[in-house]
């Protein structure tokens, strides 16, 4: 009997470990208009949605790291010039993540962890926006893959290399 050649192997994949840690409220203001400059009448708003992301390694513990997603939100009369609220939250989810790749880090940062600590974000904006006397403002799902292309194309073309600093 002689021994067979021991088949090939694959260099093993490093295990990924991702455990949201905790998520907050790091910033948020709700401005009314309508009822500070009482205005009368019925509305019907339109809303502008803008998000940001930011990433960061945090100093105080390896392998965690600060994902926020930076919103604003600004409903003006549908038709007209009068803005009825301005909404600008600062979420912030804290991340341990181990076995990540270094050059796909950035994309895992700015993709994965904001979809996980959206939902908790788009029921705050609902909350809060129903709660200062408006329907409530239902977010739609937000593409955080494209939105992470869009800002690696700007960049590029802004003459960088398209890398995020943290």
């Amino acid at each position: 009997m002689t021994d067979a050649p021991d088949a090939p192997t694959q260099p093993q994949q490093p295990q990924i470990r991702f455990t949201t840690l905790n998520q907050y409220i790091r910033d948020m203001s709700f401005e009314n208009i309508v009822a500070r400059d009482q205005l009368k009448g019925n509305f019907t708003p339109d809303v502008q949605v803008q998000v940001g992301l930011d990433a960061q390694k945090r100093d105080d513990a390896e392998n965690q790291y600060q994902v926020a997603i930076k919103l604003k939100a600004t409903s003006k009369e549908k038709g007209g010039t009068a803005t009825l609220f301005i909404l600008e939250v600062d979420y912030v989810g804290l991340f341990l993540i181990e076995g990540v790749p270094q050059e796909q880090l950035q994309a895992f940062l700015l993709i994965e962890c904001p979809r996980q600590i959206f939902p908790f974000l788009r029921r705050i904006v609902s909350d809060i926006t129903r709660d200062g006397g408006f329907p409530p403002l239902n977010l739609e799902n937000i593409d955080f893959l494209a939105l992470f292309r869009q800002e690696m194309t700007r960049r590029q073309q802004a003459g960088g290399n398209g890398v995020l600093q943290s």
